[in-house]
Order: structure tokens, then sequence, then C-alpha cells
């Protein structure tokens, strides 16, 4: 039988180290390419229903009020990314095949993502939408948690920060290519949700094919309820820095998805758009924001690896990121929301160039990263789960539509991530 490239069949007691975190092999553009694209996949997959189908399908069931659905199918389905990035991290750290440790979670995970994204296209129902959507979070986490966990094994410390700059600049070009899919298929709602998942499943294939995905010499302990309750929870007090980090991640998440999950109806309720035209506009607003990125991103990375500093790019982005939130609260046209977008695609830009380099520095056990950046990619899907509900909350004060407060609000989240980065003292 024919075997994946680069996996080690042999027996743990004689298989390669794992690259872990102290990894010092240098790794080829083969595989940072690859890990682009399965970044890409990923998130084109589980984001383009977040920024735009999801609320065009919250249209189609409430008219009236689409707000509503979202505040219901996302906290819940978010649930889905809180337990499985952590429980799926943690059991691709412990998972033996010859097929390696991280290649079945990444198979299997972008397939149950395309069966939800089914399930979410054709739901009938709020409840059946939820229930749909916690599938899709079980399956995309399954895979991003196993990614990421392969960036860690993988990439020596000496280039995190370019490889930090590709994911960042894949997760954001996905965003821009499913927002533009949907420019196309605003007419076609079933294959807007399932095409970014097709997609997903190529992107996946690639990088398991070309990655490496060594078996650690080290058998884990057996499972028990301990290690399966400890599978959620780094103490943030023994490992301090990682959980300044956390809180970083945490907030700039939350700032950025009161305003995404909204945006559409931003366009319409704020600026006075129709349908259609809003759809359009958003799609160029996240062209000029990606533009924005992908000049940062390439900057950014290389510059944190030669100068070898990490806070001060995720300080400094944190808050003119939230100065561009704070500018779409004066927004009276569109060319002023494009302007916000230009300012925050920089800023963010530089964000992700940095963070995931960053975060990988701090790990509290490098040897086995799949649980720890299990638990740090909470502080990604947490915000996610409340993050529509707050918004609600924040739109109706002063008897709804009020996205000058949504916006400052989140601007003054944004500001809080700056200020937890700074103390970190491990990272410069």
């Amino acid at each position: 039988m024919a075997t994946w490239p680069s996996t080690q069949i042999t027996p743990p007691a004689t298989a390669a180290p794992p690259a872990g975190g102290g990894s010092e092999k240098e790794v080829g553009w083969g595989f940072l390419a690859a890990l682009g694209i399965a970044q890409f996949g990923i998130y084109v997959a589980i984001l383009s229903p977040v920024y735009v189908s999801l609320q065009l399908k919250a249209q189609e069931m409430n008219p009236e009020n689409p707000a509503v659905v979202l505040g219901i199918a996302l906290p819940l389905g978010s649930l889905g990314a809180i337990i499985g990035n952590p429980l799926f991290g943690m059991l691709s750290d412990r998972t033996r095949t010859r097929f390696g440790r991280r290649r079945p979670w990444l198979i299997g995970g972008i397939l149950t993502l395309i069966i939800g994204l089914v399930a979410v296209a054709a739901a009938p129902t709020i409840l059946v939408l939820t229930l749909a959507w916690l599938l899709c979070q079980l399956g995309s986490n399954a895979a991003y948690s196993s990614l990421m966990a392969s960036f860690a094994d993988n990439v020596p410390a000496v280039r995190r920060g370019r490889a930090a700059s590709i994911l960042g600049l894949a997760q954001n070009v996905s965003i821009l290519a499913g927002t533009y899919a949907a420019v196309l298929l605003v007419a076609n709602l079933p294959l807007l949700f399932v095409l970014p998942g097709l997609v997903g499943l190529i992107c996946v294939i690639v990088f398991v094919i070309i990655a490496p995905d060594r078996l650690p010499v080290q058998r884990p302990e057996p499972l028990s309820l301990r290690v399966l309750l400890g599978t959620f929870w780094t103490n943030p007090l023994v490992h301090r820095d990682f959980g300044l980090a956390w809180w970083s991640r945490f907030l700039i998440t939350l700032a950025t998805f009161l305003f995404t999950t909204y945006r559409l109806l931003y366009m319409q309720d704020h600026l006075g758009m129709e349908p259609a035209a809003a759809v359009g506009a958003v799609a160029n607003g996240v062209l000029i924001y990606t533009i924005g990125l992908m000049a940062a991103t390439a900057v950014s990375g290389w510059a944190s690896d030669r100068l070898r500093r990490r806070k001060v790019f995720v300080a400094g982005s944190t808050l003119v990121f939230g100065a561009g939130l704070v500018l779409l609260a004066f927004a009276q046209t569109v060319t002023t929301f494009y302007l916000a977008e230009l300012v925050m695609g920089i800023a963010y830009g530089v964000y992700v160039a940095i963070d995931y380099a960053l975060v990988v520095d701090v790990l509290p056990d490098p040897e086995h990263p799949g649980k720890d950046l299990g638990v740090f990619n909470i502080a990604s899907a947490l915000p996610q789960s409340f993050a529509p509900a707050l918004g609600a909350l924040l739109l109706s004060v002063g008897g709804g539509g009020n996205y000058p407060v949504l916006l400052w609000g989140a601007g003054a989240v944004a500001l809080i991530g700056v200020v937890v980065v700074l103390p970190i003292r491990t990272v410069r």
C-alpha cells in the first residue's frame, strides 16, 4: 500500500523526534506554501458563511429582523469551536497512525465541515441552522487545530514571523475570495455555502500530501478524565505570558466580530444601500482591506524576525485597528467605509503576521503544541460565540440600529487589547 510522503511509518521508539516548538530545522518554501494553501482552504470554507452567506440566509429566514437569527445561531453554533479546538488539538497530539498524527484530523475535519455546510444551506428553521453551524464549527476546528499544531511541529523559531505572515495573508485572502464568491453567487445560496467547502477540501489535501507529519518518540500518558478536563485549561498564573497572549487574541477577535457580524447590515441600515449594492460594496471593501493587509504582512513578518521583536508590532497594530473601527462610526459615505477598511487591513496585516509567532514563542509545552494551541484558539472562538449577542445589545441602544455605539464599543475593546500585550516578559 502506498504511504503519504514524509510520514514516519516506523514504531514510535525509532521515529524522528518532533519538531515541536524548539526545532531549529529549516523549512522549505514548499512546506510554507502548503501551509498557506491549507489555511486559505479552511478559512474560506468557515469564514465565507460568517462574513456574507449566513447574513443572507438570516435575511431569507427572517426578513424583518435578521439580526435575531444571527444572534441565536452564531453564539450557540460557536460552542463547537470552543470545545472542538482544544479537544481535537489534544487528540491529534495523542494520535498514532501510519499516516501521521495530524493528517487524519485534517481530512476528517474538512469533510465534516462540508457536511455541515450542506445542512446549513438547507436548514428550514433556526434550530436546524444552529445545529448545522455547530457541526461546521466542530469540523473546521478539528482541521484548524491540527494545522496550527503542524505549524508548531515544523517551523523553527527564527522563521516563525515569516510563516505567520503566510498564515495571516492566506486567512485574509480567503475572506476576499469568499466575499467575491458572494457577489457572483448571491442568487444561488446553496452553492454559496457548499463551494467554499469543496475548495477547502482540495487545499487540505495539498497540505497533507506535502507536509511532514512525524510521530514523536515519547508515547502520551493514558487518556483519563483528568487529562480530558485538562484539555480545556492552561493555568494563566503559572504560564503568565501565555495567558496575556490569550487575552490579546480574545480582545481583537471580539472587536473584529462585533463589526464583521453586522457589516452587511451596516451597509444597508447605516449607509442606506440596497442588498445587492451592499454586497458589492462589502466585496470592494474587503478587497481594499486585503490589499492593505498583504502589503503590511509582507513587510512586518520579515521585520519581526530580523529585529527579534514581537510585542511592539502586536500592540501597535491593535491600536490602529481600533482607530479604524471608530472611523467607521463617523462614516456617511462608501468612500469613508473604504478608507476605514484600508486602515484596518494594514493594522490587521501587521497583527496576524506577528501574533502566530508570538503565541508559539510562549507555548507552555512545545513538545505537545496541539493541546495548548487548542486552548489558545478558544480566544478566537469564544468571542464569536457572544459577539453577535453583544453586538445586538449595543445596536439596540436608543431604540435600535445604533451603529456608532457598536463601533465605539468595538474600538474600546481593541484598546484594552493593546494594554494586555505590554506586560508579556519572555517575548521582546
